[in-house]
C-alpha cells in the first residue's frame, strides 16, 4: 500500500494546523532514509517539486565517513549536488512525530535522469524488465531485530558492555513475554498502520529480546519502501519509549541472528498468479521453476547484496535458523531458499539468506534479476533437497564471508548485464571498504584472547 497523503490532503492538513513539517527522504546505499525536514507551508507551496542533496550520500560508509575511490563522487569532482525528487505516491503521515508527514524520493541528475546506482533506481529498472515480460513481480519481507531496556543514549555513553534484552528468555510465539514488551510493540503496530504500512502482527522470535514485525506483501517497490519505512519507523518509536533496538544481522556470537526473509512470486498485469500449477507435484509452475533456478545459479553472485557486512556472514551458524547451504526445499527452514504455500494461489519462493542489515532495494533487485534470467534462460530446476541440510555435505554453500561474496559480485556477467558495470563496481568497492576497515580493527575479542596469553 503506497502513501495514505495526497497532495490536497496535505495542503488541507498544513491550512488547519495539523500538519507542520514535511520529511523527504531518499535512501542510501545501506537502506537508511536521508533528507530534509522541511516546514509544511514550503513544501505546499512549490517545495514538493524537487529539493537537493550533496551527491556523497551514496559514497558514504555507516559512519558517514568520505569514502574515496567512487567514480560518481570524490574530492577531484568536488562533491556536487543530486536532485532529491519526492514520488508523491508515498506521501504519509507519521503518526508517532508529532505534526509530520513523510514523503520519498527519487535521486536524480542534473539532467533529471535517475542515477544509475541510486537503489531505488536499481530496484525499479528490474521491475521493470518483469513488466516488459508481461510480469508483475509481488515480495514481502520479514524484518526481525532485538529490543534493548538499554536506551541509544545509554549504550552511546558507554552501556554496549550492558545490553540488556527486554526479555530474559526465548520468546518465539511467546504471549505472555510479549505482553510485558506491549508497550513498545503495541506503538510500533499501530504507528505503522497509522503510516499507511499495511501491518499484520507482531511476535516474539527465536531468542531473548528478539522481535518480528510482518506487514503485508505488495509489488516490489511498495515493499522495499514499506521496509525502510518500517526499520526507521521502528527505532524512533522504541527511542520515544526509552528503549534501543537492533537491526544488526549478529549482535551476539551465542544468540540468534536477526534476518529479512524474502518471499517472491509474479502475477500477470490483471492479477492472476503465475507460480501456480495444481498438476505440479509441489503446485509450482514452469515460471516459478525457471525463477527459482536462476536464483540458485547465481545464488553466490547475489550474496553480497543479500548480506553486504562482515557481521552478516556471522549469522549463518549451523542449528540457528539461518541457511549455510543455498539449495531450495519445500517448507524447510534449513534451505537457502524455502518453496512456501504449496498447492495453493500463494504458492512461493522465500529466499532466507538476508539478514535484517539488508538494503531491500538491492536484495529485491539482485533476486529479481537472477529470476528473469532463469525465465529469460529458461533455466532448468536442480533437483530439490530434503532433511538436514546443515549437515549435508557437497551442497551449494552460501559464501563464508564478504570477501568471497564481493569476488563472485565482481565476476558476475549476469549483474553487470542486469544492473551496468558502473553499477556493480560502485557497490564492489563498497564491499571492498567494508571488509578494510574491518580488518584493520582491533576488536573486543582479540583483546580478551591475546591480550595476556600471546
Amino acid at each position: 500500500m503506497p502513501g495514505n497523503l495526497t497532495l490536497e490532503d496535505l495542503k488541507a492538513a498544513v491550512k488547519r494546523g495539523d500538519i507542520d513539517t514535511v520529511l523527504v527522504a531518499g535512501i542510501d546505499m545501506q537502506g537508511r532514509l536521508m533528507g530534509k525536514r522541511f516546514h509544511a507551508q514550503f513544501f505546499v507551496d512549490g517545495g514538493w517539486e524537487e529539493t537537493h542533496c550533496c551527491n556523497y550520500l551514496l559514497t558514504v560508509d555507516m559512519e558517514m565517513n568520505t569514502v574515496q575511490g567512487y567514480k560518481s563522487s570524490s574530492w577531484q569532482t568536488g562533491y556536487g549536488d543530486y536532485i532529491l525528487k519526492p514520488d508523491m505516491g508515498t506521501l504519509r503521515l507519521i503518526p508517532w512525530l508529532p505534526g509530520t508527514a513523510l514523503v520519498l524520493g527519487d535521486t536524480l541528475d542534473h539532467h533529471g535522469h535517475e542515477v544509475p546506482h541510486s537503489p531505488r533506481a536499481i530496484l525499479k529498472r528490474q521491475v521493470a524488465r518483469a513488466r516488459a515480460l508481461g510480469f508483475e513481480p509481488m515480495m514481502a519481507t520479514e524484518l526481525e531485530f532485538y529490543l534493548f531496556e538499554n536506551s541509544y543514549e545509554n549504550l552511546r555513553d558507554g552501556g554496549l558492555s550492558a545490553l540488556k534484552p527486554v526479555s530474559g528468555y526465548n520468546e518465539d510465539y511467546h504471549i505472555f513475554q510479549t505482553t510485558k514488551e506491549e508497550d513498545v510493540m503495541r506503538a510500533i503496530r499501530n504507528g505503522l498502520y497509522g503510516a499507511g504500512i499495511p501491518i499484520e502482527n507482531s511476535k516474539g522470535e527465536a531468542d531473548a529480546g528478539q522481535e518480528e514485525v510482518n506487514y503485508r506483501y505488495s509489488d516490489a517497490l511498495d515493499t522495499a519502501d514499506n521496509h525502510v519505512i518500517v526499520k526507521n519507523g521502528v527505532k524512533e518509536i522504541a527511542w520515544t519509549k526509552g528503549k534501543s533496538v537492533t537491526f544488526m544481522a549478529k549482535y551476539d556470537h551465542r544468540k540468534a541472528g536477526s534476518s529479512s526473509h524474502i518471499h517472491q512470486s509474479l502475477w500477470t498485469k490483471d492479477g492472476k498468479p503465475c507460480f501456480a500449477d495444481k498438476d505440479d507435484k509441489h503446485g509450482m509452475s514452469a515460471t516459478m521453476k525457471h525463477y527459482m533456478a536462476g536464483q540458485l545459479a547465481h545464488a553466490g553472485e547475489l550474496t553480497a547484496f543479500l548480506a553486504p557486512y562482515v557481521n552478516s556472514y556471522k549469522r549463518f551458524t549451523v542449528g540457528m535458523f539461518a541457511p549455510t547451504k543455498a539449495v531450495w526445499s519445500a517448507d524447510n527452514r534449513t534451505a537457502g531458499f524455502r518453496v512456501c504455500g504449496v498447492h495453493s494461489k500463494a504458492v512461493r519462493v522465500e529466499c532466507r539468506i538476508p539478514g535484517s542489515d539488508v538494503n531491500p532495494y538491492l536484495a529485491c533487485a539482485a533476486l529479481l534479476a537472477a529470476g528473469l534470467a532463469g525465465i529469460e534462460g529458461k533455466m532448468e530446476l536442480e533437483p530439490e533437497m530434503s532433511g538436514d541440510m546443515y549437515n549435508t555435505a557437497g551442497i551449494r554453500e552460501i559464501p563464508h564471508n564478504l570477501r568471497e561474496a564481493a569476488a563472485l559480485l565482481n565476476g558476475s556477467k549476469m549483474l553487470r548485464e542486469a544492473f551496468g558495470d558502473d553499477v556493480i563496481d560502485h557497490y564492489h568497492h563498497a564491499a571492498q571498504w567494508e571488509i578494510s576497515e574491518t580488518d584493520r580493527v582491533v576488536t573486543d575479542f582479540e583483546r580478551e584472547r591475546l591480550l595476556e596469553r600471546a
